[in-house]
């Protein structure tokens, strides 16, 4: 390669004064731009010395391979007198150039904080739903299961209890998940959301009714009076208080000599953020809901149908704030005042919000490759459908973003639809595929064609839009299948000859076998959530989920990179094979934290000999993906390079096969 020329053809495309600030990883340059509109992108993609490019989080990355990144941006850095960037420095500049899109990053760290406790949702949600089934009457009869089998009431009582504790307890998970997201331990968040859900606090399902009658027992601390209010089921002031203490862990292990950090600074922030969480957090947080409540009351009283849209298009935001545990308050009072409000408005558009989410969700589960997420996404789909939305939202829709927003326009049609037609709920239920149960009888006809629209729209939006999204990066692919199954036919109509080619090919072939990198799971290189490596743009290869730290040569050769970053080597083999070990995604920002490195460039390495050490927890920990993979670069060189060896990867095995 000449990198001189690659660096001047990437200058030109990119425009010599539109380069903010550059550095560079194993595999790829990485670029704050002034503007992007201004990219010559298709000088770039005919360019034989890039790979590919993306844009994210504000960082445009050219991909260049191991061995030439290096050097491509020495020749750039003069071209454009750049001075040296680290990617963390760059992660920076990236942020305060406003690149990223704000509401996009908070989407991305609820995603974070939810998916780690999605088990004990999921398995809560479809227990509850399964509770529900039982004890809703009119559904198999004038009595519900329970009322007909009276001697199932032990069995359904322990049933809802433990469906209700992932949620009654929610405060807890989420302190954990969320403190250990923002930078602190974990334990202390989980203490505090323990501290959020005491017994002797009044619950918080309660706090409304006993406010309202005067019923609030109150600290006097310093002369402030703070109410003793709990937050069963609550979200956003968990969410607040978790970065509070996260903030303050970190300033006090700073601040406080190492002798006394253990001692002091698990004690002081959780004193000081307790504080905090019931005389400040609390109280406006629960000024946020009642503003929320009114501002709802308004719109349906002021706008109708019009109104009831607008509302059912945001119920599902609403939900991931947690605002909506005081929607049940505004609910009993306009079912107790039947008669003057005719019912519920609230409920049947929660209805359609959750079959909503169920229905975009289902469409991922058809859609996605992904077993792990194919499985999520089935459960969490009939989760939703029947009234718990947060594993579909949190742990499927929210994390591809284009779901959930498909089943935002499919709820607020349909909540449109079924406020034209005045439905109302006379009953709280639960607000998914039996929830007509609760509607008023004269309103079945126009809820279920509601229903059966914003399941159908939010599946049809996701479905037709998730295929084309992820259509656009298989282009290529498309194109060698078009390939090959042109070569397919023209083989067919010379069979015999072909055949004694393919024979006398074969006996002049050689198969190159190749070992794993580290010992553990494999991850099919497709599923990396990394755009380099799953759309194999450095070349084909294989992901491991390690098990243990170390990273080791799957064959003999010559180390050709080792980065000071430590977190990448590569090696050309005896046979001219060249191998990327990757440990992380994005793992260059961690500049070497983490990582000991065993080799040099230019040693000679053996099969199995360990070339470093990665420390997994601390990379987890710093909110980054360990896997590692080993990707062969110079694909192009080769016949055919297939994965051998699948599931349980031992370094004894062979995980490559490579004909020349």
């Amino acid at each position: 390669m000449d990198h001189r020329k690659v660096a001047e053809d990437v200058v030109k495309a990119l425009g010599t004064d539109n380069i903010q600030a550059a550095a560079h990883c194993a595999t790829r340059l990485r670029l704050v731009l002034k503007d992007e509109d201004k990219i010559d992108q298709g000088a770039l993609d005919n360019n034989p010395g890039v790979k590919g490019t993306f844009s994210v989080n504000g960082q445009y990355q050219i991909i260049i391979g191991a061995g030439d990144v290096d050097k491509v941006y020495a020749e750039l850095a003069q071209l454009t007198n750049a001075k040296e960037t680290s990617t963390e420095e760059l992660k920076a500049v990236a942020q305060d150039k406003g690149a990223s899109n704000p509401l996009m990053d908070f989407v991305k760290v609820l995603s974070d904080i939810f998916v780690p406790v999605l088990p004990a949702l999921v398995g809560g949600a479809l227990l509850m739903a399964l509770n529900n089934v039982l004890t809703a009457e009119g559904l198999f009869g004038a009595k519900s299961v329970i009322e007909t089998y009276p001697a199932l009431a032990d069995l359904v009582d322990m049933v809802n209890l433990i469906a209700s504790a992932p949620f009654a307890f929610l405060p807890v998970l989420i302190g954990f998940s969320a403190t250990k997201r923002f930078g602190g331990n974990g334990y202390l968040g989980a203490a505090m959301g323990m501290a959020m859900v005491m017994p002797q606090l009044v619950n918080g399902y309660d706090v409304a009714n006993v406010a309202a009658a005067g019923e609030m027992p109150f600290w006097n601390i310093f002369g402030l009076n703070v109410a003793q209010a709990g937050y069963q089921g609550s979200v956003i002031p968990v969410l607040a208080v978790a970065w509070i203490l996260a903030q303050l862990e970190k300033f006090f292990h700073k601040k406080i000599p190492a002798a006394f950090d253990f001692t002091f600074t698990p004690m002081l922030t959780l004193i000081i953020t307790g504080f905090l969480t019931f005389v400040l957090v609390g109280p406006i947080m629960r000024t946020v809901s009642d503003g929320l409540t009114n501002g709802l009351v308004w719109l349906y009283q002021t706008t109708g149908a019009i109104g009831l849209g607008i509302f059912g298009t945001f119920y599902s935001p609403i939900v991931i704030t947690g605002l909506h545990q005081s929607f049940p308050a505004i609910e009993t009072t306009l079912i107790a005042n039947i008669a003057q409000t005719g019912g519920s408005f609230i409920f049947p558009v929660a209805c359609m919000a959750n079959l909503a989410q169920g229905g975009a969700c289902f469409a991922v589960m058809l859609m996605t490759k992904d077993d792990k997420v194919k499985n999520l996404a089935s459960a969490s789909s009939v989760s939703a459908m029947l009234g718990i939305t947060e594993p579909a939202i949190f742990g499927v829709n929210l994390k591809l973003r284009f779901p959930f927003f498909c089943a935002m326009i499919a709820s607020g049609i349909a909540s449109a639809f079924i406020g034209f037609f005045h439905v109302l709920a006379s009953a709280m239920g639960s607000a998914g595929l039996i929830g007509f149960i609760s509607i008023r009888s004269d309103s079945w006809g126009p809820f279920l064609i509601g229903m059966v629209l914003s399941l159908v729209l939010s599946f049809t939006f996701t479905y037709l839009y998730g295929r084309k999204k992820l259509a656009q990066p298989a282009a290529e692919t498309a194109a060698v299948g078009a390939s090959a199954a042109q070569e397919e036919a023209a083989v067919a109509t010379e069979a015999e000859s072909q055949s004694q080619e393919d024979s006398s090919s074969k006996e002049g072939s050689s198969v190159i076998s190749i070992g794993p990198a580290a010992s553990g799971q494999f991850i099919a290189l497709e599923n990396v959530n990394d755009p380099v490596f799953s759309q194999k743009m450095m070349g084909d290869g294989l992901a491991i989920d390690a098990d243990k730290g170390t990273v080791y040569a799957p064959a003999d050769g010559e180390i050709t990179v080792a980065y000071d970053s430590q977190h990448a080597y590569g090696i050309k083999t005896q046979e001219g094979v060249e191998i990327l070990i990757h440990i992380g995604i994005d793992t260059v920002n961690l500049e070497g934290q983490g990582f000991e490195s065993l080799v040099e460039q230019g040693d000679q390495v053996s099969k199995g000999q360990e070339l470093g050490h990665f420390d997994i927890e601390a990379i987890k920990a710093a909110g980054y993906d360990p896997t590692v993979m080993e990707i062969i670069t110079n694909t192009a060189d080769y016949q055919d390079i297939q994965v051998v060896k699948e599931g349980k990867i031992t370094l004894d095995q062979e995980v490559l096969s490579i004909q020349k």
